[in-house]
This record gives structure tokens, sequence and C-alpha cells, in this order.
């Protein structure tokens, strides 16, 4: 049957969980979906024999920029170029398309391909983990306190496309479907303060964005984000440059696990507002 590249479809989506999983990584089968949905022609595998060796995700927004994410490779298959065709191929389908920027966050081990292809360096993010003991959150309820309506979600929505440089409603509005009780929102005297999101991931909470204007709306998230979420792992993907958020992560007791490195590829036109993001989606959407 040999090797070939191709478009992923539904179908591989239990492979690209295995692959995943043995990566150690947080996605899930919603996680996938969403790929699939926002770029059914521009996610892509590389199959060997039947089997699904390798992955590489891309998505786009309101064609600014687009993201390239979940570039995996079977443990067994590394070191044959199969990384680099899949990166390869997201460049040449995202040039198709006539995207002007292409963005990621890079491990340490990935920077040295990514540069080759021309990625730069834009800033740095930092993953936070913090483990609870099971019996610290056994049974809690969700507060609710300041979960979003969807009267609130309009203008969160509106307020984020210029925090983020573009629209990314699409995947805002999934993750609050899926996870509506980390979707939250901090008013003052009427006037947005700040808001984050949140998902369950295979064996992790998941919070980001998280976004606010000052210390205590970005407090006033975590603390709901920690009071709301039942998971006993949570994750935290962190601009390393806002000593507000990291500051508050460390005094709640979370600790840096890993440092990314956000690239990009292109004109950077639309970095939006880094002063107010306290943490990305994640390094997969950005």
């Amino acid at each position: 049957m040999g090797t070939y590249l191709r478009v992923m479809t539904k179908g591989d989506i239990p492979a690209g969980l295995r692959l995943n999983e043995l990566a150690g990584w947080n996605q899930t089968a919603n996680d996938w979906l969403r790929f699939l949905e926002a770029s059914p022609g521009g996610c892509f595998v590389v199959e060997e024999n039947g089997n699904v060796r390798g992955t590489a995700t891309t998505i786009c927004y309101e064609n600014r920029f687009a993201w390239i994410g979940m570039v995996l490779v079977d443990p067994e298959c590394r070191k044959q170029g199969i990384g680099t065709k899949l990166l390869q191929r997201t460049i040449e389908y995202l040039d198709e398309r006539k995207i002007p920027t292409m963005k990621l966050d890079a491990t340490p081990l990935g920077q040295p391909l990514y540069r080759k292809l021309g990625f730069v360096t834009e800033h740095e993010v930092e993953r936070w983990v913090l483990k609870r003991p099971r019996n610290a959150i056994a049974n809690r309820p969700n507060s609710g306190k300041r979960t979003l309506t969807e009267v609130q979600l309009k203008p969160v929505l509106r307020f984020d496309r210029e925090i983020f440089g573009a629209d990314r409603s699409h995947l805002l509005n999934s993750l609050r479907r899926m996870s509506p009780g980390l979707a939250v929102g901090v008013w003052s005297d009427g006037a947005l303060q700040g808001y984050s999101f949140g998902r369950s991931g295979l064996f992790a909470d998941h919070l980001g964005p998280w976004i606010a204007k000052n210390q205590e709306a970005a407090e006033q998230l975590l603390q709901e984000f920690l009071e709301n979420s039942s998971r006993e792992t949570l994750i935290v993907d962190c601009l390393t440059a806002n000593a507000m958020a990291t500051e508050l992560l460390h005094s709640s007791r979370f600790a840096p696990a890993r440092r990314l490195t956000r690239m990009f590829r292109g004109p950077n036109e639309n970095p939006g507002n880094r002063e107010s993001q306290c943490a990305i989606v994640g390094p997969e959407f950005g």
C-alpha cells in the first residue's frame, strides 16, 4: 500500500487521538472535530500501509492569518521526514489559499525546522500546571456566578476580535457550547473587564483564552476557573511577558512546566493586543 499524504477526515479522529495520547497531549475527539469543521481541506495525515503515522492541522482566522497545529508523528516513525512533509504541505495549502501570515507555537525541538521554513519568533508562552488532591475538589458545585449568558457573549466576541487580531467566534462558541460552566465574564458598571473560556481535555481542564484589563478581573476569572473545574489537573498556557498573570498563577500554586515560542511566517499585520492577554486558548489554536 505504501506511504502517502492525504487530507484528514473524521474517520481519522481515532488515529489522531492515538498519536496525541502517545505524545502526552491533552486533546480530545471534540478538539479534532473542531479542526476538521474549521478547515475540512486543510488538515492532513501521512498514512503508511493503512496506518496513520503523522498529522498536521490548520485553522484560518478571517483570512488574516492561519494557525498550524497538531504536528504529530508516531514515535516509531520519527526521523523519517514525516513531520517536515506534513508541515510543507500545510504551508503549501495556506499559500494556495493566499493566507498572508501563518502562526504556530513551537517546542524547542521544533524551532530549528520552523526557522528553516521561514518562521521567526514573536514572543514566548509558558505552560503552567496545577495538580490538586481529589478530596479538595470532590462534589464541588459550579458557582455559576459569572458564567456568560447569550446576551453577554456578543460584546465579548467583539472585544476578542481586537485582542486576538481576528474573529474567532466560531471557536469560542464551540468552547462555550461544550463547557458552558468555564465560559466566564467580569463586568464593572456595565463595562466588560475580562473574560475566559475553558475546555475539558483528555487528562486536564484547560483555561484559555484568559483575557483581563486589570489584575482584579484577572484574579476573579482565575478563581472562577478554579472553583468551576472539577478536574485534578489544570493547565494554563500563559504569556510569559504578562507579569500579572504569572504572579497570579504562582500564588495559586501552579508551576511552570514547559516553554513554547510563538512564531510566524509572512507579515505580522494583525498581532492583536497582548497587554490584556493572560493566556492563549492553547498552542494548537492560538
